[in-house]
């Protein structure tokens, strides 16, 4: 027993160093997380129904820009921008989409867009873009969030003569 307990108080004394370490604070090791995020891509991008069934990544995010595109330039033939703006052949147009899935969308004019009446281009947009299939948001580590992307979307197809 003599020679046991020198080993014991030896690992007991020794052991206690193992309690003075520090631990880190929440609020560091919830600065450090932060800043290993990249806050510039998301998980998964918003999806729409037709979409979901396509696996990968990217195929997903370009199925899902290819249908708002359609889907835009579908309502927008139904209107009068071609004809009040013949030289006006596409827009592109920024669309959010909020983590309840709502959407915005904003027309971005050219530099020149003087030429332009960005309040009726604007408020035309803003009554033809309604009714959207539900659109998933885009998820960032499992949570809904707000993105943001631009569309060009084609008023009228080019004609060759």
């Amino acid at each position: 027993m003599k020679q046991f307990f020198p080993l014991l108080a030896f690992l007991f004394f020794n052991s206690c160093q193992y309690f003075d370490k520090q631990v880190p604070s929440e609020k560091v090791l919830l600065q450090k997380e932060l800043k290993s995020i990249n806050w510039n891509e998301v998980d998964e991008y918003p999806s729409v129904a037709d979409c979901e069934k396509v696996s990968d990544k990217k195929q997903r995010q370009q199925c899902f820009f290819e249908v708002m595109s359609k889907l835009i330039q579908e309502k927008l033939d139904l209107d009068t921008l071609s004809i009040l703006y013949p030289e006006l052949d596409t827009i592109e147009v920024k669309v959010t989409v909020f983590p309840n899935s709502t959407m915005k969308f904003e027309p971005l004019f050219p530099k020149d867009s003087v030429a332009y009446d960005t309040i009726k281009i604007d408020s035309i947009l803003h009554a033809r873009l309604v009714d959207f299939p539900k659109v998933n948001p885009a998820i960032k580590r499992g949570i809904p969030v707000k993105t943001q992307f631009v569309l060009p979307v084609i008023l009228k197809e080019k004609s060759d003569k």
